[in-house]
């Protein structure tokens, strides 16, 4: 008995709608188990899961009627706000990929993403509107909205295109806005921060960002009873896609803070009694030499996470002394796994001291030689991953796309080692590898050894020509208030602690190294900086 093509068909299509699981379906399910609970706080707001879920369904009928569709190109460009998250929400409903630009780029990096990811529509606060106007010229931009205007009213003339969201939506229904999608769709383009070279435009899938979220809330032991603190910038995908999502998901509650300002992280957590915190070393390092950190009250911290660069492992010897009631969680990954890749936890965090963990639950990891070949356990190789947390690929970039997923896996461009328990102890990118003298010294070896230098508050190692060495290992420190380095003492201390040829040549003191807003420290602006320190 045959069956018509147009009867399975719409089977198809009705069970691709029951089975699915986007952005957009995980809020609404969150609506329904806990319509009154507690969600999000930005500011003097606060909104309960039924509120959240009403004014994300009123934008995504205004985006709808305005003419946005499945596949619509759509910037956002916003410090930390509570319209950030409900755009988020309202673009997954409707199908529309959102592009979270770095408020923090220049003019030209701007302009390069919106062209080359065939922008047609702006959203942005109203600080960074005018940016992304100039960024823009040229192009057909067919949607412009303002975020975060309390009155609605737009009176700056150069906005004359422009709608506030709080006006489109305004009168809309609150029900729930579906689309024609399926979990393999895109969701995000995340641009990377281009620490070293262009950005390119990783394509993430609600497929992966969820499958990631369910990594990160089993091996971070997150629950609905959660409070977070949002301080780091959710364009990022370390803020976006491994604390915010996930607590979405599970229904827990969230304070967004407009940015990393240390007081005010340390007043949060005690006036809200938060639980949870996620925090760069960078950050994590602020907070410690605040006047503040002792005097506030920090006892309801219990979960606190640090990723997105390398923790010192004197400063985590110091955290743990100093917060005794909290566990620590190493989240270690990239923007191109969405981006949790490995975990190490609490109880391993002085036994394992220096690691990234072991991977994560949805997550397959190997070390592979320059030829691609798994390594022996305790060698050096490159870290490779297979993953539904996987990115889709580069955005127009099919060579860097396939170079990444060479041989089946994804290539990390990190350097690590796997021990005899399947930990990975991250040795360094392969860019910051330091070939001088025609040996290889990993950076982050020597930036951990001047760490247990007395005195020092942060420290980047780098590579800079050398007429002698080819490349000369080179600190770059941050001293603590009232400390007396010398060059000559930090590399008389490196002389009785390393090998010869990873002792610094050169030693440089500065006040504040550069860093992108994910709390990364920028060694191409370094390098740049520095560049002429050896024919000095």
């Amino acid at each position: 008995m045959s069956t018509d093509s147009n009867v399975l068909d719409g089977l198809k299509q009705l069970l691709e709608r029951v089975r699915r699981n986007t952005l957009g379906d995980l809020l609404a399910r969150t609506r329904e188990r806990m319509p009154e609970k507690f969600a999000l706080a930005y500011r003097d707001k606060r909104l309960n899961y039924q509120e959240l879920d009403n004014i994300v369904n009123q934008t995504a009928h205004a985006f709808r009627e305005n003419g946005m569709k499945k596949g619509d190109m759509i910037t956002v460009m916003s410090k930390n706000s509570l319209d950030f998250v409900i755009v988020n929400f309202a673009l997954a409903r409707i199908g529309a990929v959102m592009i979270p630009i770095n408020y923090m780029l220049t003019k030209d990096d701007v302009t390069f993403i919106i062209n080359h990811a065939n922008v047609t529509g702006l959203i942005a606060s109203e600080e960074y509107a005018a940016i992304l106007e100039h960024a823009s010229v040229g192009r057909e931009i067919s949607f412009r909205y303002i975020m975060d205007l309390d009155e609605g009213e737009i009176v700056d003339e150069r906005f004359e295109d422009w709608t506030s969201l709080r006006d489109i939506r305004e009168g809309k229904p609150t029900d729930f806005v579906d689309a024609d999608l399926s979990d393999d769709d895109l969701a995000h383009v995340l641009y990377t921060s281009g620490t070293e070279s262009k950005p390119k435009g990783v394509m993430l899938t609600h497929k992966s960002i969820i499958s990631e979220y369910v990594s990160c809330i089993i091996d971070g032991n997150m629950d609905e009873g959660d409070v977070l603190v949002h301080a780091l910038p959710m364009y990022h995908s370390a803020q976006l896609h491994v604390f915010l999502g996930p607590s979405i998901y599970l229904g827990s509650s969230g304070i967004i803070l407009d940015g990393a300002s240390p007081d005010i992280i340390l007043r949060t957590i005690e006036k809200e009694g938060a639980t949870q915190l996620f925090c760069p070393p960078t950050v994590w390092i602020a907070l410690l030499r605040h006047p503040e950190f002792d005097k506030r009250d920090l006892s309801t911290l219990e979960k606190c996470y640090y990723g997105a660069a390398i923790m010192p492992k004197e400063v985590l010897k110091e955290l743990a002394e100093r917060l005794p009631n909290a566990r620590f969680w190493n989240f270690y990954g990239q923007t191109e796994v969405a981006p949790l890749a490995t975990a190490l936890q609490p109880e391993d965090q002085l036994r394992k001291l220096g690691s990234a963990g072991k991977p994560s639950l949805n997550i397959q990891t190997r070390i592979l030689d320059d030829h691609d070949q798994e390594v022996p356990r305790g060698e050096i190789g490159e870290i490779v991953h297979r993953t539904p947390h996987a990115m889709k690929g580069y955005l127009h970039d099919p060579e860097k796309t396939a170079e990444a997923f060479r041989g089946g896996w994804f290539h990390s461009g990190d350097l690590g080692v796997m021990d005899e328990e399947g930990y990975i102890t991250i040795i360094d990118r392969k860019k910051d590898m330091i070939n001088t003298g025609g040996v290889n010294v990993s950076s982050r070896e020597v930036e951990e050894m001047i760490y247990q230098l007395e005195g020092v508050s942060e420290v980047a190692v780098i590579g800079i020509s050398d007429k002698y060495w080819i490349e000369a290992v080179t600190a770059i420190i941050v001293q603590k208030e009232g400390a007396r380095l010398t060059e000559e003492s930090v590399i008389e201390f490196c002389r009785s602690k390393l090998s010869k040829f990873k002792v610094p040549k050169y030693v440089a003191f500065t006040e504040g190294l550069p860093k992108n807003p994910s709390g990364k420290v920028l060694k191409r602006e370094l390098r740049k900086e520095y560049e002429g320190l050896g024919a000095e």
